[in-house]
């Protein structure tokens, strides 16, 4: 994993931050309209409180007689300042159509004009609050006109002072602020839990370490030249390489795979079976769509618990086609160790005879290398050029020669490397078990002979296998490719019918000629598609 160095600000920092802006913005928002109205109601509350209490005073006849001359105006003041002391007001003024106080809670002010400038509407005879500074400050005033006989023969002010009322304002939201401020603390507590869950959800990994990641997978994935397909624990593809996509393209599935359930997509991949009975399958053969592929699939368990299932496959031919390289290159090894072997034998040979100054043998004995060496190596390399059919021979006609039968090689046009490289092991088990079939014909003779004939043309590969063996007896020569038919003995009988199948297989064609005590000839074509030499 990369370690990023100067990083500043982490994730888990960033997310603790952006959640509490988000409670504190939405918090604030509450509050502050919660708080508003709240605000709000208080002063109504504070107004119509007021309000209620200079109608009631207004209606009283203590007030009506001491405006009216039927009562001493004495009870005016005596009658307000008892209610202002029940009802928590600040001050409760009557005063008379010359606005002359008749009340005050300051007893030297009454008779005194009253201060404010707000008074005229209520001897109009409207009711109505109104905010003044007068003597006493600055207060919240309640007017209520006072009738006698239909005609207004005073006002009556209630006044509550503005600081009470802002007072009142904030005991009513004050509540709001604490709760303000408890939601912050649960929200910095929930933020910080948050941001903990979600840095270990993310295996303590941040944004641009996960970016980096997935982008590195992403092109493991890509570089992998096995198709590689996963699946969920409901059997939909999550994951498809391109490799993948290749072979599904190349087999005649060529939609997108992805979110595409497993069975209905590819129903021969065996992955739903996997995720129900949770055991691996390795390097199993299978079909897709005709194309014949090689498959590893197992299921995939994350904390105990299976989440999906992996399918790794590859072409067939691909491996085919390694395994043909190999087999070739050992089929090389193998002759060169015998050669080696052999080249060891020659040279104390050619050392004895210079030893023994036997030159004219000596002379001999080399003209019989070279010829040998012409025959064999020389003919191979100049007639196959395909690596794989050329180790092959080389190993059978080293082979052939230690036994004591002579296989001669014949041709004219020379075989290229071949294209189709999943149609090698068909040609090399028809080449071999006719060459192993003409083999133990001819092992028994006293000069077992082979001939074995060589050619290329339009796309076909066309050779045949000759022996001097003692023939096939029977009038239907044709049942030596059938299962088990073999005049060997019991258990015998396999190679020429594994040599019917394999042509069967790839499209080619043979012929088989016998005559008894006069040998075998079998001819083969197969279709061959090399390369330009």
């Amino acid at each position: 994993m990369r370690v990023y160095k100067n990083r500043t600000i982490s994730m888990q920092v960033w997310l603790t931050a952006l959640v509490c802006a988000v409670v504190l913005v939405s918090l604030s928002v509450t509050g502050y309209l919660i708080g508003s109205k709240a605000a709000d109601k208080a002063r109504s509350y504070q107004s119509e409180k007021a309000m209620d209490i200079a109608i009631a005073i207004s209606h009283t006849q203590p007030v009506i007689d001491g405006l009216t001359g039927k009562g001493p105006v004495e009870d005016i003041q005596t009658f307000t300042k008892s209610i202002q002391d029940d009802t928590h007001v600040e001050y409760i003024v009557v005063m008379n159509n010359e606005r002359i106080r008749q009340s005050h809670p300051i007893a030297e002010r009454i008779g005194q004009y009253f201060v404010g400038g707000d008074e005229d509407r209520a001897f109009q005879g409207e009711q109505y609050t109104s905010m003044a500074t007068g003597t006493l400050g600055e207060s919240m005033r309640a007017f209520a006109p006072i009738w006698f006989e239909d005609e207004i023969v005073g006002v009556v002010a209630v006044g509550i002072m503005m600081n009470n009322v802002r007072s009142t304002v904030f005991q009513s939201i004050k509540t709001s602020f604490i709760g303000i401020g408890f939601g912050l603390l649960v929200g910095l507590f929930g933020a910080v839990l948050l941001a903990r869950k979600v840095k270990r959800t993310l295996f303590g990994l941040e944004p641009r370490e996960i970016a980096l990641q997935l982008r590195e997978r992403e092109a493991m994935l890509e570089a992998v030249r096995d198709g590689i397909v996963a699946i969920n624990d409901k059997a939909e593809i999550v994951l498809a390489n391109q490799a993948a996509v290749t072979l599904f393209r190349n087999a005649g599935v060529g939609e997108d795979p992805i979110g595409k359930p497993i069975q209905s997509f590819v129903p021969s991949l065996a992955l739903q079976q996997v995720l129900e009975h949770k055991k691996p399958q390795y390097d199993q053969e299978q079909k897709l769509n005709g194309l014949d592929i090689i498959v590893t699939q197992v299921p995939v368990v994350s904390n105990n618990r299976l989440v999906g299932a992996l399918a790794i496959f590859r072409d067939k031919s691909e491996l085919t086609s390694l395994v043909e390289q190999l087999s070739g290159a050992r089929m090389y090894a193998e002759t060169l160790r015998h050669q080696t072997h052999e080249f060891m034998n020659k040279l104390h040979v050619i050392m004895a005879m210079v030893h023994t100054k036997s030159y004219d043998e000596l002379k001999e004995y080399t003209a019989y290398l070279s010829d040998a060496y012409q025959k064999e190596a020389g003919a191979v390399s100049r007639l196959v050029k395909d690596p794989v059919i050329a180790g092959y021979l080389m190993s059978k006609l080293s082979e052939s020669r230690e036994s004591g039968v002579l296989i001669e090689l014949y041709g004219e046009n020379p075989i290229p490397p071949l294209k189709k490289v999943e149609h090698m092991d068909k040609i090399i088990t028809v080449l071999g078990n006719l060459l192993d079939n003409a083999y133990e014909a001819v092992s028994d003779q006293v000069a077992g002979e082979i001939q074995l004939t060589l050619d290329y043309d339009e796309s076909q590969l066309k050779f045949s296998v000759k022996d001097n063996g003692p023939g096939i007896g029977g009038d239907n020569i044709e049942e030596v490719f059938e299962r088990g038919k073999s005049s060997k003995g019991e258990d015998r009988g396999y190679g020429l019918y594994l040599t019917k199948t394999a042509l069967d297989e790839i499209g080619g064609t043979w012929s088989v000629s016998s005559m008894k005590g006069k040998g075998t000839q079998f001819d083969v074509s197969i279709p061959y598609k090399g390369e330009e030499l």
